[in-house]
This record gives C-alpha cells, structure tokens and sequence, in this order.
C-alpha cells in the first residue's frame, strides 16, 4: 500500500495535521489513494480567520515595499522548487508535465505582478479642487479574505488570488479543493520560507462546511471563487447576503467560428489544444466549433487525424520518462459524467466522429482515463450543446454564415470565451464587436488573460463586479479612501521658524 502523503492545515504559522473525517485525493493516472484531505468545517475556519485577522494590523502598517520583497523571494522559491511543483501538479491532477509548466508559468506571472504592488496602489492627487482646498485619494486594504479555488488548476488558480490580496495589505485564508490540496501545501510552504509572518496566510482543507463557514464568517470581508456555475452562484448569494465583496468565476461554454478562409494547419492545431488541452478540464476550453459554411469540409478530415494522434497516459512519471500529450480527468466519477454525456448527444441524433471513450492505458488500467473525442452534427436543443462537459470532447455545429454564428455563441447561458479564425479583418471586427463574452480571440483559441489584465467572464461565467487579476483585482481587495483638506491661517510660513 502506497504512503499517504500528509494534508496539514497551516493555521497562525503552524502546520497542523486535523484528526476525523477526510476524503481521498487520487492520483488519476493510476487510480491509486496517495493523501486524505481533512474534512474540516467551522472549527478550523474560525482558528484560521482569527489568526489572520490578528496578524491584519501590523501586516497593513508592513509598507508596500516591504510585502513586495516577500514576492520577490517567494518569487526565486518558486523556480526553485519548479520542478518539484510541477510533478505534484501532474501526480494529483493529472496534467501533463508540459501543462503543468505553462500553468505553474501563469500563476508565476501574478506573483511578478504582486511584486509591482507600491506602484499599484497609488492613489490621485489634485491641489486645489476649490481655493486651498486639496484633495487626494489612498488604498488600503480589506482586512481578511479568502480564497476558494478548484480541482483544475491546482497552482495557478490560487496564485491569481493570494499574492495580490496579500500584497495589497490584507490576510489571507486558503481553502483549497479537496481534491487537490498538495500543491496548495506546498505552495504555502515555500510562502513561509519567504519570510511571510505568521498568520497572513493560512490554509485550510474541507468541503461545503469549509466554504459555508467562511462565506458566513462576520471577520471576513471579501471572498475569491473559481469554481462550476451553480457553485459560483451560491457563493455569490451567500457571501454577499453575508456583507462580503465577491468575485465568483463559473463555468462556461466557449465557441470558436471557423471561417470558410481560415488557415487549416494553424486552426487544427489551435483548436486541438483548446478543446483537448488539460483533457478538456478548463473553463476556457474550447468545448465547441461552429464552422461557417465550407469550413467543416476543409477543416474536419485534419482534426479528426490531429485528434486520432493525440498520445493518452500516465502523467505521473518522472522526467525524462516519455510524456503523453493527455493525461487522465481528475477522478472516475467525473470520467463517467464525461461519457454520459457523450452518449446523450449520440442519442439525441448527433455523430460521434472520433471516439475516445475505449482508450485504454495498459501500464495503469485503474487510471482515469478519456480520449480526445469529437462530435459532429451537434444542435443547439441537445444536452451535449447546452451543458459543460469539461472533458476532452468537441462539439462541431454548422452555420450557414457568420450572423448565424454569433447568434449560437449569443444564445448560450454563459460568457467566459470565444475565438475566430480567419483572415478577414472584416469578420474578426465584426465578430470582436458583437459577440457577447468577456474574452475574445482572434486567430487565438484559448483567449485567457495574462497577469496584468484581467480575467472577464461575463453572465453565468461571472457573478460579481471586479474581477480576478489585473487593475480591477486591486480594486477588489482595496478600499478607496478620498481625502479632502483645508488649512487655515495667514502666518502658515512661520511654522517652520518655531
């Protein structure tokens, strides 16, 4: 039997292992248990929001360039220890080592960002707004937040949220998804190594319980959430029902349009990897094609043999070991979600035209296991067009032109992304104009933002106001304070003579 890997919460700077009830945290790969993540609940929120809310008032009189060199060592730690992050994100994910470099990469970026933080938080100045009258404007930080994160992104999704918020003056609580709460351990660590104090930043491990407790938590002010839709929603509600700021990032449902002039080879490949990349577990896959009249015909017999080639695996095997170019879904549970899905839309009337539903992997078969697949045919009225599937499967619909392209992307519930692929500068502007989602791409399959801008789903994909990353993450965990001042008296030139 495999020796489970401890899953201690790190509360007021001590790493304590909880005693009770857990859950198992898988490696896909292989099926096998390799943790137990404690199933804790209110008791544990409250010694962690207590901590951080006593380390608040001399973390909030730390200046900015002082919290800006904890990131500038947590920073160096970080590429210290890359590889080392990077296998624990492929063993309990599942991603490729490849993808968990890129994603590691983009969590990387925010800490660079939260480096800039004095020049970040300046605020406005203008002397005379009336006569001798000056006025100006400060941030300063929140208080307590906390951040909720999800399976997909073990690094990179907790890094969007906590080296900012901290950075900006503020503690913090982590409550990462139990699924996956090594790389959050161990990114934690490192954060201690970089001299934090203790009690800015605290970790604690639990389901629904974790969460309820730290949405209704009087000490907390503002909550971070990425998550499905139905849970983003909840979190909104009850957090701010709760007086807390909230940003809650859902699910999505992304197209991209094929233009009849799109570049093949550049398409096939950008589309491979935006619907099949991270096995489809992203909320910026791109789940679905809609080709615009004689695209399916040039675009289609590519895919199709780019998808047939795509290598399925372990993930879990150390480098130089060969690497495939997918890995497992995170547990079986959710590969079985996958097929029935799958099998609704064969049912419903569309074709499935490449089928990864019998891969095997001989040297793992209790692994987690999804082959790249693709679903042609599919209508607007099917369950496989209107819910998230989050595996690695495409749907492919055909539009009679680019009107009628924008209104099926339009017409979804969601507005995380979309994506164009042509060589007219006219439909790429078109289709930028008035295609409704937060992030577009053009000739770009997964528009996902970098570090300085921000993250901007919109409807179902979104609930809140100021969202992750960027100017508006400063925004949200700052508050603005608008000074305006006069000063009286005609001898002010001889203060500083006595």
């Amino acid at each position: 039997m495999n020796q489970l890997t401890p899953c201690p919460n790190f509360i007021g700077g001590e790493w304590l292992t909880p005693s009770g009830a857990s859950t198992p945290v898988f490696n896909p790969s292989t099926g096998d248990v390799i943790a137990e993540a404690p199933a804790g609940g209110a008791a544990e929120v409250n010694a962690a929001v207590e901590a951080a809310q006593a380390a608040f008032p001399g973390w909030r009189e730390t200046p900015p360039v002082e919290r800006a060199r904890v990131f500038f060592r947590y920073r160096q730690l970080i590429e210290a220890n890359f590889d080392k992050l990077c296998a624990t994100v492929s063993r309990e994910h599942g991603k490729t080592l490849a993808e968990s470099r890129g994603s590691i990469y983009r969590g990387l970026e925010n800490v660079e960002y939260a480096c800039g933080v004095p020049t970040l938080l300046f605020g406005d100045t203008l002397e005379n707004l009336a006569r001798n009258v000056d006025c100006e404007t400060i941030l300063q930080p929140l208080g307590v937040c906390a951040g909720i994160t999800p399976f997909n992104f073990p690094a990179m999704v907790p890094l969007w949220m906590y080296p900012l918020a901290i950075a900006c003056g503020n503690t913090f609580v982590l409550k990462p998804s139990e699924k996956v709460p090594l790389c959050a351990i161990l990114l934690g660590q490192l954060l201690e190594q970089a001299g934090l104090p203790k009690g800015v930043f605290n970790i604690v491990h639990g389901g629904r319980a974790c969460v309820d407790a730290l949405l209704t938590h009087p000490k907390v002010k503002a909550v971070s959430f990425v998550g499905s839709t139905p849970i983003a929603k909840y979190i909104y509600e009850t957090g701010t029902k709760h007086g807390k700021r909230v940003q809650a990032n859902g699910g999505a449902k992304n197209y991209i349009v094929i233009m009849p002039d799109a570049d093949i080879p550049k398409t096939v490949e950008a589309l491979s990897t935006a619907a099949f990349g991270c096995a489809g577990e992203r909320c910026m896959a791109g789940s679905t094609a809609l080709t615009v009249g004689k695209a399916a015909d040039r675009l289609l017999p590519d895919l199709i043999a780019a998808a047939k080639a795509i290598k399925v695996g372990r993930t879990d095997q150390p480098a130089p070991a060969a690497q495939p170019d997918m890995g497992p879904v995170i547990t079986g549970q959710h590969r079985d979600r996958v097929l029935s899905l799958v099998a609704s839309g064969e049912k419903e009337g569309a074709k499935i035209i490449t089928d990864g539903r019998g891969v095997k992997v001989p040297d793992a078969p209790r692994g987690f296991y999804l082959g790249a697949t693709i679903v042609d045919g599919v209508e607007a009225n099917m369950t496989l067009a209107r819910e998230e599937v989050f595996g690695p499967v495409l749907n492919v619909m055909r539009m009679d032109d680019l009107d009628h392209a924008i209104a099926q992307a339009n017409a979804s519930a969601f507005g995380n992304g979309a994506a164009i692929f042509t060589n007219s500068g006219g439909a790429a502007r078109e289709f930028k104009h008035r295609v409704k989602a937060g992030m577009v791409g053009i000739n770009v399959g997964v528009p996902a933002t970098m570090a300085m801008f921000p993250f901007t789903g919109w409807d179902e994909s979104f609930y809140g106001d100021l969202h992750i990353q960027g100017k508006e993450a400063v925004q949200f965990y700052t508050q603005q304070k608008v000074i305006t001042s006069r000063w009286f008296g005609g001898d002010v030139g001889d203060v500083w003579k006595k």
